[in-house]
């Protein structure tokens, strides 16, 4: 399904911007934050603060599924905007290409009409007609457990009450997702492996794997 809807993507140049994307609870913000510190960069953060209807959206996803998508999707091509204004590298956290996983994940459980499915998918590609692809997408791939794990640990209230099936779920279509990810240089680390935050090294071989890809990048045009 993933093939399909990158081919009804208009393949456009790609721009300076670094996004980082994963399953809740990787770290994408922590990895995001570190370079943004290590490469003098701006970022902009995933709009989950201050966002209205991310809590209800846990407690019944089958009303807040559409309006939550399109919030996110409104969102992140406002951030998009306000970075090619910036005229210089950014980072996102997350990319607005992977809110389709969500979509998708959303439709197929039934938590999504198929009216508003389409609808999505249509108003997403006809705005991605209008963005350049990041120069670099870095994809955290983690475990289940792992991520759960950290989830408990950052202890957002209304993610704790979300049943294990459903991040397994959503784990597996980031997954299929990145197997079919054709638009930009990929990277995939590994997020459990390393711990950016308490071990130093693991710190600086992560910056290293990621500034060499990026060099890689550069070299290449």
């Amino acid at each position: 399904m993933y093939k399909e809807f990158f081919n009804m993507i208009k393949k456009n140049k790609p721009n300076e911007t670094i996004v980082i994307d994963a399953v809740v609870g990787a770290g994408k913000t922590v990895y995001m934050e570190m370079l943004s510190e290590e490469m003098k960069i701006p970022c902009f953060q995933e709009p989950v603060q201050d966002n209205p209807l991310l809590d209800k959206f846990y407690y019944d996803r089958k009303r807040y599924s559409f309006p939550l998508q399109i919030y996110f999707l409104n969102r992140r091509f406002e951030m998009l905007k306000q970075a090619a204004q910036l005229g210089k590298p950014t980072l996102m956290d997350r990319s607005i290409y992977g809110d389709m996983i969500f979509a998708k994940l959303l439709y197929d459980e039934g938590n999504m009409e198929k009216d508003e499915y389409l609808l999505y998918r249509d108003l997403l590609t006809n705005m991605l007609d209008h963005v350049e692809a990041p120069k670099l997408m870095i994809y955290l791939k983690i475990d289940t457990d792992s991520a759960i794990e950290r989830i408990k640990k950052r202890g957002r209230d209304y993610e704790q009450i979300v049943e294990r099936e459903y991040w397994e779920r959503l784990n597996k279509e980031y997954e299929d997702y990145f197997s079919e990810y054709n638009l930009s240089p990929l990277l995939v680390i590994d997020a459990a492996k390393y711990d950016i935050v308490e071990n130093p090294n693991d710190r600086k071989e992560v910056l290293q794997i990621i500034q060499q890809k990026i060099a890689e990048i550069d070299s290449s045009k």
